[in-house]
């Protein structure tokens, strides 16, 4: 029997299916890390196309170890209109503040499950696809909020553990998002950012605007269906 190689790069790339995470899974891989893919189904309203688009991604990545994990807390908590269907998702242009599609702590609460994935498997990066400057307006996207979970997540694991949170896209725009995943080769047929609509993107609400102008910035065609 082999022994595993300790030297082997490893990043544990928290990934939802959508463009942004998909994007920074591909950067990861093309910095010479071995992916391990984590997935989370929260009962949002996309979860099974979103649980579609993961694992056709993982597919393209050649990924060995993946985690799809299910947390049934954000649909006890409510409060979101990805997580509450009595709550409307917005469809009128972006929102000012925080939007109704926030889900309270969703992102910090990804991490920390993804650093016991990260302490478990050895992996010495995390990679999140936040945005800053061109998303949504979520306080849980922020670089400095980010920077403040990696600390804790070191304080609070093994003293040889030493775990760096990678957010690569956190300051580019979604246009120049765009332009890097064609650069890269990333499919972007096989990714989805409507948070309504799980055939056709709806193509009014803050995550299919925001995509839809990216791409148009950038000058290229978005390859996925649109009502």
């Amino acid at each position: 029997m082999k022994k595993e190689n300790r030297n082997i790069k490893k990043a544990v790339c928290v990934m939802s299916g959508g463009m942004d995470s998909t994007l920074s899974a591909y950067m990861m891989q093309e910095q010479g890390y071995e992916i391990i893919a984590v997935h989370f189904n929260y009962d949002q309203r996309t979860q099974t196309k979103e649980l579609e688009c993961f694992e056709n991604i993982c597919k393209s990545l050649h990924v060995k170890q993946k985690y799809v994990l299910d947390l049934d807390f954000f649909k006890q908590l409510g409060a979101s209109a990805l997580t509450d269907k009595s709550i409307e998702v917005p469809t009128e242009g972006i929102e000012e503040g925080v939007p109704v599609t926030y889900v309270p702590f969703r992102n910090g609460i990804f991490l920390s499950m993804a650093a016991a994935v990260a302490e478990k498997e050895g992996a010495q990066v995390i990679s999140i696809g936040v945005v800053e400057e061109d998303s949504s307006g979520y306080p849980d996207c922020r670089e400095n909020y980010i920077e403040a979970m990696q600390n804790a997540i070191n304080l609070g694991t093994k003293d040889e553990t030493n775990i760096e949170i990678k957010m690569p896209l956190v300051h580019l725009k979604k246009s120049q998002i765009v332009q890097e995943a064609l650069h890269l080769k990333v499919p972007l047929e096989l990714t989805w950012s409507c948070y309504k609509n799980e055939n056709e993107a709806c193509g009014v609400c803050d995550s299919c605007r925001l995509r839809l102008n990216g791409f148009a910035l950038a000058g290229v065609q978005d390859p996925i269906t649109y009502e």
